[in-house]
């Protein structure tokens, strides 16, 4: 039993690690995907996001979404400030798969993803200390809030038929989309993005480093839906490997498809985004599918992801690296597919998914819209115009990322 519980802890350290690489990933794909004058901003950005991360998570969003047996069914719980096991529990009686410690880091490389999302759509024209600010709060109150619906006992994990989503379709990637379609609508777009001609093409600077950072972000969704098997369990957690490849793989040519129907052009940046569109669909149900399954909901998601990024163009919403059509989309889509294919596949739970969809988009929507909205109204959430056309990076940060080199950027 002793081998067990060291075996299955150690898979969940190593998944933890798998995570962590991820914000490398968000890093380098937002960096890749943005122009070179704010280079700088992006990458300040991810850095803080994950400290944010584990010092809120630590001080109240771990006892927020996991605040103990007594709030079972509910929509709110807390069980106090800070770190601490059960009284009564040490890290080998805690749970049969792993130690309390293990669980909070595990969870707390989860928790910085939802507002790493939000940064990529909001990139090139916030204001740093306004979206710091949001950030605390979406890490510390909304996600937790919204994970302790299924995943610490709420309402959601207790309907007639339970929701489903095992590492996070809607619970992480659907929250981030949410803020990052309200963040993007309220800042509105980029100088010169669309204008009376149409729209402005703002290429990235750096496609070599977008590319790495998606393939960075695959490798680490072998631990974001392997570690969320919660045991080093073999056959379920090589199920899940295979399944999340299958994804991301179909998911890139449902995106060529689609793309190179509207454009006629074999366009990578939304392959790369269709890479991830399947693999945030595939999230919510890695478990539950086969192969075939995998296969059609990734390619599925590929292709939504390119009509998102058109439609959220034409409705002028400008988000630089795709991240509402590839998370909030991806992540709808994902959780939707539970109760179409797989193992749970079936009416009843297709509702229960629609009404996760439904419960998480309205509460991160007045969560997200209250905070943004009056960061707005009071000190501002956009870099005046000068700023934006010069870079925030020489003007936010008083640096650039490549200053050996002119840029008409």
């Amino acid at each position: 039993m002793q081998e067990l519980f060291t075996v299955n802890n150690l898979w969940m350290m190593m998944a933890t690690i798998l995570v962590f690489i991820m914000h490398l990933g968000f890093a380098s794909l937002e960096a890749g995907l943005t122009r070179a004058k704010n280079t700088v901003n992006i990458l300040f950005k991810n850095t803080i996001i994950p400290a944010i991360g584990l010092l809120t998570y630590a001080l109240v969003g771990f006892n927020l979404m996991y605040p103990g047996a007594g709030f079972e069914g509910s929509i709110f719980g807390f069980a106090g400030f800070g770190l601490s096991l059960p009284e009564g529990w040490d890290s080998s009686n805690y749970n049969i798969g792993y130690t309390y410690y293990t669980d909070f880091i595990f969870q707390a490389m989860f928790a910085a993803t939802a507002a790493t999302i939000v940064s990529g759509a909001v990139a090139e024209r916030i204001k740093l200390g306004p979206f710091i600010f949001f950030s605390i709060l979406y890490v510390a109150i909304c996600y937790p809030i919204v994970g302790m619906w299924k995943w610490g006992g709420g309402f959601l994990n207790t309907l007639d038929t339970p929701f489903y989503d095992l590492a996070g379709s809607t619970i992480v990637h659907s929250v981030g989309g949410w803020g990052a379609l309200i963040g993007a609508s309220l800042l509105g777009p980029r100088v010169g993005k669309y204008t009376e001609k149409g729209m402005s093409a703002m290429p990235g600077h750096n496609l070599p480093l977008a590319t790495f950072g998606v393939f960075l972000l695959w490798f680490g969704w072998f631990g974001f839906n392997g570690g969320s098997v919660l045991s080093a369990d073999p056959g379920a957690v090589s199920k899940v490997f295979v399944t999340t490849s299958i994804a991301a793989a179909s998911g890139a040519f449902g995106a060529l498809l689609i793309s190179y129907l509207l454009f006629k052009s074999y366009d990578i940046t939304m392959v790369l985004n269709g890479i991830l569109g399947g693999l945030v669909g595939i999230t919510a149900g890695a478990d539950q599918m086969g192969v075939g399954e995998s296969s059609i909901i990734g390619f599925i998601a590929g292709g939504l992801i390119v009509l998102a990024v058109v439609f959220f163009d034409k409705v002028k919403v400008d988000d630089p690296v795709g991240a509402i059509s590839v998370h909030l989309v991806g992540g709808i889509w994902g959780t939707l597919a539970v109760g179409i294919f797989g193992d749970l596949a079936g009416w009843d739970q297709f509702l229960s998914q629609l009404t996760g969809v439904g419960a998480v988009g309205l509460f991160c929507v007045l969560f997200s819209g209250l905070i943004l909205y009056t960061l707005k109204r009071t000190v501002g959430i956009r870099v005046d115009q000068r700023e934006e056309v010069e870079g925030l990076d020489i003007n936010e940060h008083g640096m650039r990322a490549y200053p050996d080199f002119a840029s008409k950027d």
